[in-house]
C-alpha cells in the first residue's frame, strides 16, 4: 500500500511545480536586462549629464506622468475585476501594473510579454481564473484598439502637415494588421474554448496551458461595449501620458516642442517596437523618435536628448522596481 504525501509536501510540490514557469521567465528577464545594460553602458553617463541639464520642475511633471500610466493600466484591470465580482485593491494592481509593463518590455513578442504573469499575480490575489484571464483578454482589446486608433490619428496629423511618406504608411498599415489579428486570435481561442488542439500543438505545454487557459474567461466580459471602450479610454491615456513624457522631457532641455510633433515620434516609435523583436526596443525606439521629432523640425541633438531623457523614465526607472517585485512572492 503506497503512502500518500504529507499535506504539506504534496503543497510543496504544487507550489514548484506552478513555480517553474515564472523562474523561467524571470531568469530570461534577467539576461535580458543584464545583456541591455552592457550594450547600453555609455548610456547612463549621457542620462546623468542630462539630469544635470535638465529643469527640476519638468523632471517632477515627467515622474507625475508615468505613474500615472501604471494607475492608468491598473484602472482598466480594476473595471474588468469588477465586473467579474472579483475586486482588487488598485495599489496591488499598480504594483502587479509595474511588473507587467518591465516584462513587455523586457520580452519582445509585439507588447504581449507579461500577460501570462498578469493571469499568475491575479491568481495569486485570490482572483478566479476566469476573471483573471477577462482581465486580460479585454486588456489586450483596449490596448489594440486604443493603439490602432491612435495611429490612424498620427498618420492623418503626418499627412495634415504634408510629412507623411509612403514608407510610414506602409509601417503603419502592417501594424494595423496586427493590431487587428492579435485581438482577433485571443477571441477566436476563446470561442475555440477547451476543444481538443491539433496533435502537434499539443505537444507543446506552454501551448496547452494558454489556450486552456483563454478557455475559461467568461464571454459576459467580451460582449460589454461599454466595458471595452472603458478600458480603451484607460489605455488611451497611457499613450498620452508617454507622449506628454517625451514634450516635457524636450521642454525640461530648453527646447519648445509642439505637443502633436512629440505625440507622432512617440507614437511611431511605439509601433516600431511593437513590430520589431529587439529586447526592450533597445536602438529601434531612440532611433525612430529621434528621426520622426527631427523630420519634424526639431534640432537632432535636442531630439535625441529628449528621448533619452524620455527612455531614462519610461525604461530604465521601472526597471529595477519591476524586478524586485517580479522576484518578490509577496508583491501582490
Amino acid at each position: 500500500m503506497t503512502e500518500r504525501p504529507a499535506p504539506m509536501l504534496e503543497e510543496h510540490r504544487r507550489a514548484t511545480r506552478a513555480s517553474g514557469p515564472s523562474r523561467w521567465l524571470t531568469s530570461i528577464l534577467f539576461v535580458g536586462l543584464f545583456i541591455g545594460a552592457m550594450l547600453h553602458f555609455t548610456e547612463f553617463e549621457q542620462f546623468a549629464r542630462l539630469l544635470q541639464k535638465a529643469e527640476p520642475g519638468w523632471l517632477v511633471l515627467i515622474l507625475g506622468l508615468q505613474l500615472a500610466t501604471y494607475a492608468s493600466v491598473a484602472c482598466g484591470w480594476s473595471a474588468t475585476l469588477r465586473r467579474n465580482g472579483a475586486p482588487q485593491p488598485l495599489s496591488r494592481l499598480i504594483r502587479i501594473a509595474v511588473i507587467k509593463l518591465f516584462a513587455d518590455q523586457a520580452i519582445p513578442s509585439a507588447g504581449m510579454g507579461g500577460n501570462v504573469l498578469l493571469v499568475d499575480r491575479l491568481h495569486t490575489l485570490g482572483v478566479p481564473r476566469g476573471a483573471a484571464v477577462a482581465a486580460l483578454l479585454v486588456s489586450m482589446i483596449g490596448f489594440y484598439a486604443a493603439f490602432a486608433i491612435l495611429a490612424l490619428l498620427m498618420l492623418f496629423l503626418l499627412w495634415h502637415n504634408g510629412s507623411a511618406p509612403p514608407l510610414i504608411a506602409g509601417i503603419v498599415t502592417l501594424f494595423l494588421a496586427v493590431a487587428f489579428a492579435i485581438p482577433a486570435l485571443a477571441l477566436w481561442l476563446r470561442r475555440r474554448g477547451r476543444r481538443p488542439l491539433p496533435p502537434a500543438l499539443a505537444k507543446i505545454g506552454v501551448v496547452r496551458t494558454f489556450m486552456r487557459t483563454v478557455g475559461e474567461a467568461p464571454r459576459e466580459s467580451l460582449r460589454d461595449r461599454s466595458l471595452i471602450l472603458k478600458v480603451a479610454g484607460f489605455n488611451a491615456l497611457v499613450f498620452l501620458a508617454d507622449a506628454a513624457t517625451l514634450w516635457a522631457s524636450v521642454r525640461a532641455l530648453g527646447q519648445a516642442l509642439p505637443f502633436a510633433t512629440a505625440f507622432i515620434a512617440l507614437v511611431m516609435a511605439s509601433i516600431v517596437v511593437t513590430l520589431g523583436p529587439v529586447p526592450l526596443g533597445l536602438g529601434s525606439f531612440e532611433a525612430t523618435s529621434t528621426a520622426m521629432l527631427h523630420h519634424l523640425g526639431v534640432p537632432l541633438a535636442a531630439a535625441f536628448a529628449g528621448t533619452m531623457l524620455t527612455r531614462l523614465f519610461t525604461l530604465w526607472l521601472p526597471l529595477l522596481p519591476g524586478l524586485i517585485l517580479l522576484r518578490s512572492p509577496r508583491s501582490g
